[in-house]
């Protein structure tokens, strides 16, 4: 733990991982640098498939049936798509191109859900043939689900709740649409399956989706009585993720302030996502399957039980957690005002924590050409910037503390950005190429690459 840089700006380190950490010590990155050209992500498919193993054992645990859904949102990569075909996991999509990813690597259309609002016909066509999983977003969409299946096979549909606490959401049916989209399902059942309800909610914490879980039971009770089978409910994703200790992460945010950033770029603790979190992942599956209504009474898990009712949830990040990391070489080094502006081989828009007007705050690495040596140089506080014509063009505005000061040719790797950060904004501005993805394994204590293949659009 840490609490200051040795040069007094405020210092975050992600939780360490140790076979990461081994790759980065040796040739490999240096190498990749090399070949790619530009800046490249590294993927962890192994870390995938223990992330999808906790959420899994996570329901075991509570004796809970249900199924874990990818976000596919959260990353645009192939192999996560190809991990969740070889091991059976369910895959969230929101656009036509999506659900083409997903069903060309493997997955099962009857493993995926089509979430998102107002989805165009195209989209619909496709997943009713496949028998995706269909979420209802507003009445009128109900309406064009019912007509594209008209003449197909009934189309298996969740019915999405407005969140009750958060009734300015623009996505969801209120009570009143909620019935009323009851009877038409029940109007429409040749053509229509209603097969449950679903919700997401904004934030991270696990009491209000417990909250609301335990509401949507009542629902599909409701369903049941009006002749529909009703027998799952989706709780959508928002499982936080613990990217850094507890003592680093209270210490940051006490010490941060706006002349650690440049150009005196000023955050509040509420602009950050919540880097550290006491429940994150399959964690907080636990949590909300443990926890009980307002008034007392069954857990959620028992009344999913005692129901009959499955249990969906569609977590990307969470999913992602140390699955991956981005790495920059550093093009150049100015200094200003007594401390460093760095200027690497990529852009901001490979790190979209800006994207919600944020700074991704996990402490990068630097990696010296050649590896190993590190100059014997005192430590250097520096903000990043991309290679771009644009002044707001910044990966990092806090003026990070560096081991030493960089070098053109050094690397530096952001650690754990494979969830949302890699590629939910790139963009080949200034025709600079999007960075390429590296899959590594561990092939009997040899680490292994390979492309990462995904279908070019």
């Amino acid at each position: 733990m840490a609490v200051n840089g040795p040069t007094g700006g405020p210092v975050l380190p992600a939780h360490p991982d140790p076979w990461l950490e081994d790759v980065l010590r040796g040739p490999l990155p240096h190498e990749l640098a090399y070949a790619f050209g530009g800046p490249y992500h590294l993927l962890l498919p192994h870390r995938f498939d223990r992330n999808t193993a906790a959420f899994e054992a996570a329901l075991d645990e509570a004796g809970v049936t249900g199924q874990v859904h990818y976000a596919k949102k959260a990353n645009k990569a192939a192999v996560w798509i190809e991990r969740c075909a070889a091991h059976g996991i369910g895959v969230d999509v929101a656009s036509a191109g999506e659900l083409r990813e997903t069903l060309a690597h493997g997955v099962r259309g009857e493993d995926v859900v089509v979430t998102g609002p107002a989805k165009d016909g195209e989209l619909l066509r496709v997943a009713v043939l496949q028998g995706c999983l269909v979420t209802v977003d507003a009445p009128d969409e109900l309406e064009r689900v019912i007509t594209v299946a008209g003449g197909t096979r009934p189309v298996r549909v969740l019915l999405r709740r407005l969140p009750p606490g958060q009734p300015d959401s623009r996505f969801g049916l209120d009570d009143a649409e909620l019935g009323t989209a009851l009877r038409r399902c029940r109007d429409a059942r040749d053509t229509v399956r209603l097969e449950g309800f679903s919700f997401h909610l904004a934030g991270y914490e696990a009491g209000p989706r417990a909250a609301l879980a335990h509401e949507l039971i009542e629902w599909c009770r409701r369903a049941r009585a009006s002749g529909h089978p009703a027998d799952r409910i989706s709780i959508g994703g928002g499982f936080a993720v613990d990217y850094v200790d507890a003592a680093d992460w209270e210490r940051f945010t006490r010490a941060q302030r706006p002349t650690d950033y440049h150009a005196g770029r000023s955050f509040t603790t509420a602009d950050f996502y919540p880097y550290h979190s006491p429940l994150a992942g399959a964690d907080m599956l636990r949590a909300v399957l443990a926890a009980r209504p307002a008034g007392g009474g069954a857990t959620l898990a028992a009344r999913l039980r005692g129901a009959g009712v499955r249990l969906l949830l569609e977590p990307g990040r969470a999913l992602l957690d140390r699955a991956g990391c981005t790495v920059f070489r550093v093009q150049g080094v100015k200094e200003r005002d007594g401390y460093g502006i760095l200027t690497v081989n990529g852009t901001s828009l490979s790190l979209s924590e800006q994207w919600f007007g944020s700074e991704y705050l996990p402490d990068p690495v630097l990696l010296r050409e050649p590896p190993g040596d590190t100059g014997g140089e005192e430590p250097f506080r520096a903000c990043v910037g991309g290679a771009t014509c644009l002044e707001p063009d910044l990966l990092t505005w806090r003026r990070i503390v560096l081991p030493h000061r960089p070098r053109p040719g050094d690397l530096l790797v952001y650690p754990n950005t494979a969830g949302y950060q890699m590629d939910s904004n790139e963009s080949p501005f200034h025709d600079l190429p999007l960075p390429p993805k590296a899959v590594l394994e561990d092939a009997h204590g040899r680490v292994r690459w390979r492309l990462d293949r995904r279908t070019p659009c």
